[in-house]
């Protein structure tokens, strides 16, 4: 596969395009032939990204994804600019802090949950209006995390945040299948992200240590570029019959009961 460009001729919207996994997917997509839509609200990193990537294929729109105009806008943006939206990469999100249930600030809940659950509701709702309108058997797939799948270290709000990501996967992909649009999760562990360093209060080199030592698969790094590569296999026709998929990228973390034995 490695001389075949597996998004040819394709048009994808990457919210949270701007760093990270987000990042790492707007230039693999651009390198397999896509053109492609940063979309973020982090503009002077967004617009490193496209000047480094150097291509007219990708362009920086800022979208808050909290804000369904500014989704809708984006969106209508992606199909002014080049003609079409075969893709949705709904990557947007944020940690925001850890800590005790009994003090859970319920602010913080709420806006947890209006980036990472409404955030990546409006990205589905609005892709697939256009394909659905236009007739496209399109592509959409979220970020959501192993945490998705278990309730691991993260806090409570980002967990149910996750977990909801989940069910809209499933309830697009379930409403969306008639129409020949795909809609899948892409849900990895722990990645030593700018979001996950600053959250953490810790460097790359001390964070990426600590996921290591927790990962189940021992002899390799998880990176966003594995993140990138699931998405680039979710969004190619390569995976023409998967939807309502949440592929796990936690080297078997989530499907492995590890007991210590003495």
């Amino acid at each position: 596969m490695a001389n075949k460009l597996r998004l040819e001729g394709k048009v994808a919207v990457i919210t949270g395009g701007a760093s990270g996994i987000g990042e790492a997917t707007a230039r693999l997509f651009v390198e397999h032939g896509a053109q492609v839509v940063i979309a973020d609200i982090q503009d002077e990193l967004a617009l490193q990204v496209v000047s480094s990537i150097g291509s007219d294929n990708v362009c920086y729109r800022r979208c808050d994804v909290t804000d369904e105009k500014q989704v809708d806008e984006t969106v209508a943006f992606a199909v002014q600019k080049y003609g079409t939206l075969d893709i949705m990469f709904s990557n947007a999100g944020i940690l925001g802090s850890s800590g005790s249930l009994l003090e859970m600030d319920m602010a913080v809940f709420d806006r947890i949950m209006a980036v990472n659950t409404r955030g990546a509701a409006l990205a589905v709702k609005h892709a697939a209006k256009v394909m659905v309108a236009k007739k496209i058997r399109g592509s959409i797939i979220c970020t959501a995390s192993v945490e998705s799948i278990l309730a691991g270290a993260a806090s409570l709000a980002y967990i149910a945040s996750k977990h909801a990501v989940l069910g809209v996967v499933k309830a697009a992909a379930r409403e969306l299948g008639q129409h020949g649009i795909r809609v899948n999760c892409v849900s990895p562990f722990g990645v030593a992200t700018p979001m996950v360093c600053k959250s953490f209060g810790a460097d790359a080199a001390a964070m990426e240590a600590v996921i290591c030592g927790n990962a189940n698969l021992k002899g390799v790094s998880l990176t966003t570029m594995h993140i990138a590569e699931a998405a680039l296999f979710l969004a190619s026709d390569e995976s023409a019959y998967i939807s309502a998929h949440n592929l796990a990228i936690d080297g078997g973390l989530s499907s492995i009961m590890k007991i210590n034995v003495n």
